[in-house]
């Protein structure tokens, strides 16, 4: 059964608590944090981008288990925010492992969740026979424009996934979507912030696709929440996606282990990947995990997942930084540094 084969996740360092934020633009950090959940956000350095960070996750997920590059026949990097226009970060990544010039390489967007399409275009090519192994990663610096809602979350991570058949360390049992016109938040071209639609993302837009998607595959699979151990969901915030596992019918005990968002922040295409990553540092064979992305515009992505005897037999978690672990020896900035590192200091030409 195709599944995962590796994986790896990375996260910038850097810090600004949601505190100082406020300070800046005069709002209560208490109303701010109580509302959303999110204390701290992870900010990247001056050097990183959404390529540097794909690269490091990828990286990761071969640290852990030994793979020839060559085997690799896709790599598809879904993000928001890519370095460039016109030239793929997926190039960049396979440079770097040393998978190419033998593969398919894109870079996906479709708002927070071109990520889980990602993986969803690896399981195709590999349970097609096209290619052995495919790298999917969701990765992102995201931006929100200067005293808005979203810069207390938008945060920067991502997560590498190396899918195949070759005694896969999770398998993925289904994977069903969802997806509409729901013009809930939007970004054109040259413009440097993204706008939202406000509480208009929540209902018509999280809720009904993440929600949609999940009861979609509990139906067409069988499944309930009670038969998994895990539930990872996207998390724009803290208040979305325990509000989605509670409506559908998962415990604290389930969605508590994935949800990164309170320290990390959104890391938009990166956020539900690095919640399975989070989950798959502390899953045991025999696990269940299931998985819903949410991407703006709209659409969420719903995976059943088994965890396999191959969690310890064939890969050495040890090998790369967990996610917990990636949140130690963090260095926090003040508003005037973060606004550095962000960008949003433009200087004339």
């Amino acid at each position: 059964m195709v599944g995962i084969i590796t994986y790896g996740a990375y996260i910038p360092r850097f810090r600004i608590k949601v505190e100082e934020i406020a300070r800046v633009w005069g709002a209560n950090p208490a109303e701010i944090s109580g509302g959303l959940g999110v204390y701290e956000k992870s900010v990247p350095d001056l050097d990183e981008d959404t390529a540097t960070i794909a690269v490091e996750a990828a990286r990761s997920a071969l640290a852990r288990r030994r793979i020839n590059p060559d085997d690799i026949g896709a790599v598809y990097v879904g993000s928001e925010s890519h370095p460039y226009a016109v030239k793929p970060t997926a190039v960049t990544v396979g440079e770097a492992i040393g998978a190419t010039p033998v593969m398919t390489a894109a870079d996906y967007e479709f708002a927070c969740k071109a990520g889980t399409a990602a993986i969803q275009t690896c399981m195709g090519l590999v349970g097609s026979g096209m290619i052995r192994y495919g790298l999917a990663i969701g990765a992102d610096i995201a931006q929100g424009a200067p005293g808005d809602a979203l810069e207390y979350t938008a945060a920067a991570g991502g997560a590498a996934f190396l899918i195949g058949n070759d005694d896969p360390i999770a398998e993925i049992n289904a994977t069903h979507s969802y997806t509409s016109d729901t013009p809930d938040f939007w970004r054109r071209e040259g413009q440097s912030y993204p706008r939202h639609g406000g509480r208009f993302s929540g209902d018509p837009g999280y809720f009904k696709h993440v929600l949609g998607a999940s009861r979609l595959l509990f139906k067409r699979e069988g499944t309930a929440p009670a038969d998994y151990d895990y539930a990872v969901f996207h998390q724009p915030n803290a208040k979305f996606p325990t509000r989605a596992a509670q409506i559908l019918g998962f415990t604290k005990e389930q969605y508590l282990p994935g949800l990164v968002v309170p320290t990390v922040g959104n890391t938009y295409s990166g956020a539900s990947p690095v919640g399975l990553a989070a989950t798959l540092d502390i899953a045991e064979s025999g696990d269940r995990i299931f998985v819903c992305s949410y991407g703006s515009g709209s659409g969420s992505d719903a995976f059943d997942i088994t965890v396999t005897d191959a969690i310890t037999s064939a890969i050495d978690r040890s090998q790369a930084p967990t996610v917990v672990e990636l949140q130690k020896n963090l260095r926090y900035l003040d508003y005037a540094l973060y606004a550095r590192h962000k960008g949003k200091i433009v200087m004339q030409e």
